[in-house]
């Protein structure tokens, strides 16, 4: 049973940042990540790994979000 789905919009208490790779497009870690930094920006920074031939996935590219 899921209690809590963190969208855009939460109000983190705990953390103020996190480790994690590139995420596969809609999929719910995307989501999370964008709660956490915002959407726009989590756009922006995609595109730059596009851009810049970043690996995504599960042993992809690592970021830090703060």
């Amino acid at each position: 049973e899921v209690n809590i789905f963190i969208t855009p919009g939460f109000k983190f208490n705990i953390i103020d940042g996190l480790v994690t790779n590139f995420h596969l497009p809609k999929s719910t870690l995307l989501v999370l990540i964008s709660a956490l930094a915002g959407r726009e920006n989590i756009l922006r920074v995609y595109e730059e790994a596009v851009k810049e031939k970043y690996r995504f996935y599960s042993f992809g590219d690592a970021m830090l979000i703060l």
